[in-house]
């Protein structure tokens, strides 16, 4: 699918964001591990959500589609901690769903992980989650770490054990999810720092939820999980999802504009920095409850952010960076480098060809904006990334002769209503 993103000076009006993905699949994992029924209100839809649900139900997890008074609604009927082995699991492009059923994976006698995008998740590495499963009795076979990836266990045994933490916060809610699991007491110590910490908040929240109790160190560095616990069945409400505000707010930023997001909960979503980092660039933000009205800056400002805090937002601060004055700094950001595409070098490159004054670093991107705007005019590429989706879309919103977004359907992984969304608030975009 080609978009063709056209300049477009205000948006206004409302917009329902989309659930949460990130809360979507892990309720969907512990829903799925349970015994009986649980019930998951306002589901997230997009590829992740498929995917995960496409695994789960090929290990014996049963789904049914519902509606009521309060939305939509999927019953997920749980296997007791006992899933039956498929044979292979195909996650799709979906890293987090692939760490997450490695976890789950580990109670096979021998299960084979493969996927139909060897560009994108086949070339993503797995090789620190891999070696904390030996720790746990698992034998693995893999290429050089990343897919095909064939898992041998069956017979866990608990005790004490170790993750790196410098790539990806994912291998270590792998394990959180898999130790009740296991039978024995599990401890698990995380090296070498932690990357994206907000979502092993989001992973605790879910797991509390769930019935199982996990003691942790306050710089979330060491675990403690009791043998003997179990996932309980339950009832649950997905959150809006920020990252996917962040782009419609960053777009705000860059067309000028006045309207509301609701459905915006406080929890524990990193990309909740976004409001505020946004405020600092002269936007005018405005909460109540759990609506957000959104106002125009008269000129954007550039800023430094810690990318950390809000890893899926970065690529959206950025394109809205493109347009603030003076030069804006977005670091902490080296695990970028390992998502779909490397989300450092990749977006630098596309935005040059925009005319974009902007460089990396290890582990930085660095922008220099004109207030000005772009000339575009040009086809730029997704390379498999909806987040470079999204950048692009932001950016082309405010260039003079727009953009062609070429393989625009990459935005379905997490926000398939992104384009309709946008066009509902006022923006200028043709889908062919």
């Amino acid at each position: 699918m080609k978009a063709q993103i056209c300049k477009t000076t205000h948006l206004s009006g409302h917009l329902e964001p989309p659930s949460s993905k990130n809360y979507t699949t892990r309720y969907m994992l512990v829903s799925g591990m349970a015994n009986g029924d649980s019930l998951l209100r306002m589901p997230a839809q997009s590829d992740d959500s498929t995917a995960m649900r496409n695994c789960l139900t090929s290990i014996g997890v049963g789904f049914e589609d519902g509606l009521d008074d309060s939305g939509k609604f999927v019953r997920i009927s749980g296997v007791a901690g006992q899933p039956s082995n498929p044979g292979v699991i195909n996650p799709s492009n979906a890293g987090a769903v692939l760490r997450f059923m490695m976890g789950v994976g580990a109670k096979f006698n021998e299960v084979r992980f493969e996927t139909d995008f060897s560009e994108s998740l086949g070339q993503r590495p797995h090789g620190d989650l891999l070696e904390s499963l030996a720790q746990l009795g698992v034998e693995t076979s893999s290429n050089d770490g990343k897919l095909p990836i064939v898992l041998r266990g069956g017979c866990l045994r608990g005790g004490r054990i170790w993750v790196s933490g410098a790539n990806s916060s994912q291998y270590l809610s792998a394990l959180l999810f898999l130790a009740p699991l296991i039978g024995e007491d599990v401890e698990i110590e995380v090296i070498n720092g932690l990357v994206s910490k907000p979502l092993i908040r989001t992973t605790l929240e879910v797991l509390e939820h769930a019935g199982v109790e996990v003691k942790s160190a306050d710089d979330l560095l060491h675990f403690s999980i009791s043998g003997g616990q179990h996932y309980s069945a339950g009832e649950y409400v997905v959150n809006g999802d920020y990252p996917s505000v962040a782009a419609i707010l960053s777009a705000g930023s860059v067309v000028g504009g006045d309207f509301t997001v609701g459905r915006l909960f406080l929890d524990s979503q990193g990309e909740q920095a976004v409001l505020p980092l946004l405020e600092k660039m002269g936007c005018k933000l405005e909460r109540s409850q759990n609506q957000v009205r959104f106002g125009s800056a008269q000129k954007l400002q550039s800023v430094e952010f810690d990318g950390d805090k809000a890893t899926d937002a970065v690529l959206a601060l950025v394109a809205a960076s493109a347009f603030a004055e003076g030069e804006s700094r977005f670091y902490g950001i080296g695990n970028l480098r390992l998502k779909e595409c490397d989300r450092i070098s990749v977006p630098v490159n596309e935005l040059r060809k925009l005319g974009v004054d902007c460089r990396e670093d290890k582990d930085e991107i660095i922008v220099r904006g004109n207030p000005h705007g772009y000339r575009g005019g040009v086809a730029v590429e997704t390379h498999h990334d909806h987040r470079v989706a999204q950048m692009l879309t932001i950016v082309g919103l405010g260039c003079h002769e727009g953009l062609t977004i070429l393989n625009a359907e990459n935005v379905n992984k997490s926000y398939p209503d992104f384009f309709a969304d946008l066009i509902s608030l006022g923006a200028n975009i043709k889908l062919e």
